[in-house]
């Protein structure tokens, strides 16, 4: 009983200090590292792992975007099997978290026909063998060449977890190869919270910071982030605030 209350005051201690590390480095970036940037005009593919990073990360630019008729896809990687509630059965998690996924897009203006889910297992994105990793490039490329983006958002190549910043290389590797002219935007989830001890990392000299206010769009991104029930209960407190926010924040290398 003794080592398992110590075990629980690690955890909490831990969790704790993440949440101080993210709410010191957000509240900084937002303040004085960051810079203002306006919504664009420019078509865009929002690239995300998992069904709800689009929404936690750019879930307001996305509903300021559509609000004005700009185009706007969203591609999810991973099917999300393992982001399972014990109240859903393994059997249901994936077409559950397509609902939610669909649910949250319609709040913030994307239609299905401009939701594409490539289904690959939560989880593998930075496990793929090299022809497995091929493949996915040459979908995202294709994907790219057919809706002609001129901006596309991905997680950060530093977020912390594995899923996403393999999404960032795959979808770097993709616009490359498209041959295409596309301004790449970074959102971040988990880079401030992960480790404490490392977020430094977002600090490299060469990647800007941008913070685009969302204005009345910030309770549209809270309906649509209500709708992922399976998922935003259990997030770390520092993190809900940060998606509660009026400005989403950006990296551009």
């Amino acid at each position: 009983m003794f080592k398992l209350s110590l075990n629980q005051l690690r955890i909490s201690l831990g969790a704790a200090l993440r949440d101080t590390n993210y709410n010191v480095h957000y509240n900084w970036l937002l303040r004085f590292k960051s810079k203002p940037i306006e919504v664009s005009n420019k078509p865009a593919i929002v690239f995300s792992p998992h069904q709800d990073d689009e929404t936690i990360g750019c879930g307001g630019a996305i509903a300021l975007k559509r609000s004005q008729g700009i185009p706007v896809k969203v591609v999810f990687l991973t099917d999300g099997r393992y982001g399972r509630p014990n109240w859903i059965e393994p059997e249901n998690i994936i077409e559950y978290r397509q609902q939610e996924a669909s649910s949250a897009l319609n709040i913030l203006g994307i239609q299905p026909s401009q939701t594409q889910f490539l289904g690959a297992a939560d989880g593998s994105l930075a496990q793929l063998s090299p022809e497995q990793r091929n493949l996915l490039i040459n979908k995202l490329v294709e994907i790219i060449q057919s809706f002609e983006p001129q901006e596309v958002y991905v997680p950060h190549h530093h977020d912390g977890h594995p899923d996403h910043e393999a999404t960032y290389s795959l979808v770097d590797s993709a616009i490359k190869a498209s041959k295409m002219p596309i301004e790449l935007l970074q959102y971040p989830i988990w880079m401030l919270w992960r480790n404490p001890l490392s977020s430094h990392k977002y600090l490299q000299k060469k990647s800007k910071a941008y913070r685009l206010f969302i204005g009345n769009f910030k309770e549209t991104k809270h309906q649509a982030i209500a709708v992922y029930n399976s998922q935003t209960p259990n997030l770390p407190s520092s993190l809900k605030q940060a998606m509660f926010s009026s400005h989403e924040i950006f990296f551009k290398d």
